[in-house]
């Protein structure tokens, strides 16, 4: 290369060997102006696992379970290729990321995007704006995610800091749902027959059931190692398909510091209460400890349904201080106490423990919820019925089959991408833009339920001007049982401004909103019994779902979408979608 300076070829070769000998799904590339371009590839492939005695082949990341931890800064830009080599449709959802005009990147199957076909691959390219702390990704079709998931771990911008005392170490814990049976074949036979899905046999802690359950073998237990008086940072994250659980490590208390990355006002609590799809960071100072002890952390659910049974187990796993450099000599788990974990049922624990959720709402971290609201809706969520077609016996109520909708609207997935249809025009015959704002049909919400519990049925879209502000009230119904529904939006977060119990009242429950540090979330739950009420500013142009996040309501239909126009300026529309989007 004539001309150029031989130390700059050293520099050269130096950062070509460097890259070549970084593992390939961390290799980070290009400085972008305001983070790094850093690029992973997820081989979507088969592995045989074995959990309590039996082995079966899971749908994975690279062949780990839970799959591997992304790793990123505040303004990094992501380029993910996902190769898929299952027989199975894949796509992957980047849970929480806010995709801000990247909704190709979203990955919900049908609504952002096709699936990824088998021997086909996809570039989930997206930056991230604006977030730090602890997300997720998932698969989006089907009940893959049972297996196929794994951490997003967003760390604060270079040289700037958490805004609470530097930990120790980082520990992710991701909670999870385990079955012997094939899930594609759970959710298939409960569709076929109406009925409530098979029970998974476990939870599990970073894919671990732990000692509590039959079979379960010394390895299949998750030990977190700990030093005495230092400070650890857990990330916790609610992957079970099901469940929304209670956390608690015996002995010990928590100081929870961020719901769905945005950062809280710190409070201290011994129990951390977590919806599927939600994600918590929370800080533990151990204790100190002169000898080498060991505490049972453990999980279990929270449920108020009368529809059906759940998995009313508890996974545990061990909390291990090594406290004079001599390892424990053996991981055995007699004698020690499980944490006294709340009631199943504990509605009025969840209330009380999800109010203490404040924004931080300093300087640095403001609070921007709107003061003022253009878009009003009031959207019931619950469970119903459909009726059972000629020649069938179906189990779900009564002889029919179970469903679920948002405004008795039971969501029906297209068989092209709605962001696909919609950006060129060609929405006639894939959806409508008639979904209700209000309930079409009023009734007593959490009183006795009507008669009639039969849902209709398509594929309705909200349709929403740029940059207008929305409050949404979401009123949990008694319909076939009140149950907790964690809501989930993609592509923004919204203010929790308000939640209660009973029917919402619109005359007097708005005098009692929080418009000064209401919690920022991406999922909420919408209170067994009650009503959750949400703001958010629609300020990403592009297509996003909106579901429950316990995957059984979402099957069954408890899901709808939002359509967000595109603005006047450049930086204010979806720019055209890749050349490699999968075709349906």
């Amino acid at each position: 290369m004539q001309g150029v300076p031989s130390s700059f070829l050293a520099a050269f070769f130096f950062l070509s060997c460097f890259i070549c000998l970084y593992p390939p799904d961390l290799a980070m590339a290009k400085h972008a102006a305001t983070g790094v371009t850093r690029h992973y590839k997820f081989n979507i492939r088969m592995q045989n696992v074995t959990r309590l005695c039996q082995s079966k082949s899971i749908i994975t990341v690279n062949g780990k379970f839970p799959g591997p931890r992304i790793i990123a800064r505040e303004g990094d830009r992501l380029v993910i290729k996902v190769v898929n080599h299952v027989p199975n449709n894949i796509s992957i959802h980047w849970h929480g990321i806010r995709q801000l005009r990247s909704g190709w990147a979203d990955g919900p199957a049908y609504i952002t995007q096709c699936p990824i076909q088998t021997g086909q691959s996809y570039v989930y390219n997206f930056t991230i704006s604006g977030q730090r702390g602890t997300l997720w990704y998932h698969a989006h079709v089907s009940w893959i995610r049972s297996t196929l998931y794994g951490p997003i771990v967003i760390l604060p911008r270079r040289n700037t800091s958490y805004p609470f005392l530097k930990p120790y170490k980082e520990v992710p814990i991701i909670f999870g749902e385990w079955w012997k049976a094939d899930t594609e074949a759970v959710i298939n036979q409960a569709l076929q027959t109406g009925a409530g899905p098979n029970n998974s046999d476990a939870y599990t802690i970073n894919g671990l059931p732990g000692p509590l359950y039959n079979c379960s073998s010394p390895k299949e237990t998750f030990r977190l190692k700990v030093k005495p008086g230092k400070t650890y940072l857990l990330r916790l994250i609610n992957a079970a398909l099901n469940d929304e659980l209670f956390f608690k490590i015996t002995n010990h208390t928590f100081t929870v510091v961020d719901a769905d990355a945005s950062y809280v006002k710190p409070f201290e609590t011994d129990t951390i209460f977590i919806t599927p799809g939600q994600t918590s960071n929370v800080l533990l100072k151990t204790k100190n400890l002169t000898s080498n002890t060991r505490f049972f952390m453990a999980a279990r659910p929270y449920s108020t349904a009368a529809s059906g049974t759940f998995d009313n187990t508890t996974v545990a796993g061990v909390l291990e201080y090594n406290s004079n450099n001599t390892p424990l000599s053996n991981n055995s788990t007699k004698g020690l106490a499980l944490p006294p974990l709340p009631a199943i049922n504990a509605t009025s624990y969840v209330a009380i423990w999800t109010n203490k959720l404040r924004s931080l709402g300093n300087s640095q971290f403001p609070v921007n919820v709107p003061q003022t609201v253009e878009n009003n809706y009031f959207f019931t969520v619950g469970l119903g019925s459909d009726p059972c077609p000629k020649n069938q016996t179906c189990q779900g109520p009564n002889g029919t089959k179970f469903a679920a909708s948002v405004n008795n609207v039971s969501f029906t997935l297209p068989t092209t991408a709605l962001l696909q249809a919609r950006y060129f025009g060609n929405s006639k015959g894939v959806f409508s833009t008639n979904f209700p704002s209000f309930p079409l049909n009023k009734f007593n919400y959490t009183g006795t339920p009507p008669n009639n519990t039969m849902v209709s049925h398509g594929t309705k879209v909200v349709v929403l001007p740029y940059n207008t502000t929305v409050e949404l009230v979401m009123q949990g119904t008694s319909i076939l049982g009140a149950e907790n529904h964690p809501l989930h939006l993609h592509g923004f977060n919204f203010y929790v401004v308000g939640q209660g119990t009973g029917n919402f009242n619109s005359s007097t429950d708005p005098a009692k909103y929080n418009l000064v540090d209401p919690v920022e979330r991406n999922t909420v739950g919408v209170p067994s019994g009650g009503w959750v009420a949400v703001r958010f500013r629609a300020d990403n142009p592009g297509v996003w779902f909106m579901h429950c996040h316990i995957e059984i309501h979402l099957s069954w239909g408890l899901r709808l979408a939002w359509a967000v126009m595109d603005g006047k300026l450049p930086n204010q529309k979806l720019p055209p979608p890749p050349s490699d989007l999968p075709k349906c």
